[in-house]
Order: structure tokens, then C-alpha cells, then sequence
């Protein structure tokens, strides 16, 4: 019966799962990558010249056994001279691909936060020292909401009234911890409420959903 607040995994942090290639036409492709935490990004891209089938499957081939199971953040010093391992008259393509995936693989500049529940704390007003107002304007900043978060680590953390930075959440408390789908945090969950709460339930609460989002992803690699 708090705020719950999760953070969508982070590409920096994330493993490639697998690279799809796909021909829809000779000289255009549709390229896939796949992260271990299901983040999937897609791109078009125009060659300079066309492929055939084959090339198609080697390149797919090679691109993942050089890049699966490899941190996202990893993958410029792995891609480095690949080029270089096919025939001249496709390497100018072969750049092209890696530079997409490349691409690809470089973390946004936003980070996305996602909130529910902010409801709940209408229902605790009375445990709030003052208005519960400041508390609501604080939750609609993403910006906040990322201190809050912080950084991923597999530690439950737990913060209480003035041990919060921004002073318009003096009056609650937050309980955070990582997840990830191989024991690796690749982002963070947690929940918010007033200094009063239940904190063995809701620190029990939080570790559960984390345990089965992580258990989630796993499944889903």
C-alpha cells in the first residue's frame, strides 16, 4: 500500500542476448539486438551494395559468437576490425552493420522511471509530519526519482525522513533494491512511504518482487 517505483534496465549494464539479421531486400536489412533484461532495439539499414544469402548467414554467424553473452557497453572494443574478417568486396556493408549496431547498443539519454500507487499516500496523509503535497511534486520528477533509485547494486538499501537528499521527502522513507536476470543488478525497485511503515513487511515486499522480476528475465533469456 505504498508508491512503487521501478526503474527500466539500463543498456550500459545489460549483455547482448542475440543479433538478428534480416533481409528485406538485397541491398536492405532489418537488424535486431536482443539484451539479456528484453530490451530490444531495431533499426533499418540501407547498404551500399547487395548480399546474398550467404553473406547473410555468415555475417549473422560471426556476430554472435563474437557478441552474445557481452556487456552492451563492451561492444566497440569486440566489433573493433571485424571487417577485416570478410572478403573486400563486403566489407564496406560489414561497416555499415557494425556501425548500427553500435548504434544500437549506446544507452539513451533518458531514463525511464516508472511510478504507481501515488494514490496511496492520500490514504497515510495523517502519517506524513507535513503536506503530502511536497512528496507528490518530488514524485513527478524524473530527475528525483533517479537519485532515489541510484545505483544499481544487489544490497536492499533503506532511507529514512532527513537521510533523504531532497528535503520535500523528509517525511518518507524509501526502500530500494536491485534486479537482474543473472545476479548482475542492471536497475533498481523500490517503494515509498511515510516514516511509519511497516518496514519488515515492505522490506519483505520489495525483495519479493525483486526476486521474481529477476527470475522473470531469466526465463525470458
Amino acid at each position: 500500500h505504498q508508491v512503487a517505483i521501478v526503474q527500466y534496465p539500463s543498456l550500459t549494464r545489460s549483455a547482448v542476448r542475440h543479433i538478428e539479421v534480416l533481409a528485406l531486400a538485397p541491398n536492405r536489412l532489418m537488424l535486431v539486438l536482443i539484451a539479456d533484461t528484453g530490451r530490444v532495439e531495431q533499426r533499418i539499414l540501407d547498404l551500399p551494395q547487395d548480399m546474398d544469402e550467404s553473406e547473410l548467414n555468415t555475417l549473422r554467424s560471426k556476430l554472435n559468437a563474437r557478441s552474445v553473452g557481452k556487456k552492451l557497453a563492451a561492444l566497440p572494443e569486440i566489433l573493433k576490425g571485424f571487417a577485416n574478417e570478410f572478403a573486400a568486396s563486403v566489407a564496406t556493408n560489414i561497416r555499415h552493420v557494425v556501425a548500427v549496431i553500435l548504434e544500437m547498443a549506446i544507452e539513451k539519454s533518458e531514463e525511464r522511471v516508472v511510478v504507481s500507487g501515488t494514490s496511496n499516500l492520500a490514504r497515510h496523509a495523517p502519517d506524513f509530519n507535513e503536506s503530502v503535497h511536497p512528496v507528490l511534486e518530488a514524485l513527478e520528477e524524473q530527475v528525483v526519482l533517479l537519485r532515489l533509485l541510484g545505483e544499481a547494486v544487489d544490497e536492499m538499501k533503506v532511507k529514512i525522513g532527513h537521510e533523504q537528499e531532497n528535503k520535500k521527502l523528509h517525511s518518507t522513507s524509501v526502500i530500494t533494491t536491485g534486479y537482474g536476470p543473472t545476479g548482475d543488478a542492471v536497475a533498481t525497485l523500490g517503494i515509498i512511504g511515510p516514516t511509519r511503515m511497516d518496514y519488515p513487511t515492505s522490506m519483505g515486499a520489495v525483495s519479493a518482487v525483486a526476486r521474481y522480476v529477476s527470475r522473470f528475465l531469466q526465463e525470458e533469456i
